[in-house]
């Protein structure tokens, strides 16, 4: 039983990677997100299968709300009635994709665990940090694909 899922997953790995490999455009998308740290090969093709190819949704906010990491701020006029929080009506599989994702990053010397570690020290919320960092992969991964060069650490080449 065991072999015979093996075999079946390595038929849909297969079939994925040569549906990458038959279009151009979705290669060279796919080979720009796995330049981000944090962004493997499943996240990979779910970004491109959820947003078309980045054709679906113009801007990464509007995909941070679909993946339910965009907080919102419940108010009725100058009140605000409780606090911010994200909308529980999103698409999970891709959310907890997204924080496997900043969860890895934050694990690999760079922004990410820089940034983590600095807002524990300051003594923020680590899951609000995550989310924080959640959203910096997707707004990352949408200016990538918009630019078109790969993702360059910045922070190697600072003193």
């Amino acid at each position: 039983m065991f072999s015979h899922l093996q075999q079946e997953i390595e038929l849909v790995d297969k079939e994925i990677n040569l549906i990458i490999n038959l279009r151009n455009d979705i290669l060279i998308n796919y080979n720009l997100l796995r330049s981000i740290p944090g962004i493997g090969k499943v996240l990979a093709v779910y970004l491109i299968a959820l947003t078309h190819n980045f054709t679906c949704f113009d801007n990464p906010r509007k995909f941070a709300c679909y993946a339910g990491i965009a907080p919102f701020e419940y108010s009725s006029g100058t009140s605000v009635m409780v606090k911010t929080k994200v909308h529980p009506y999103a698409n999970k599989h891709i959310k907890s994709l997204l924080n496997m994702a900043a969860t890895a990053s934050i694990q690999i010397n760079g922004e990410y665990k820089m940034y983590y570690q600095r807002r524990l020290a300051e003594g923020r919320n680590k899951m609000s940090t995550l989310n924080i960092i959640r959203n910096k992969l997707v707004f990352r991964a949408f200016a990538i694909v918009r630019r078109g060069s790969p993702y360059i650490d910045l922070h190697k080449f600072a003193a």
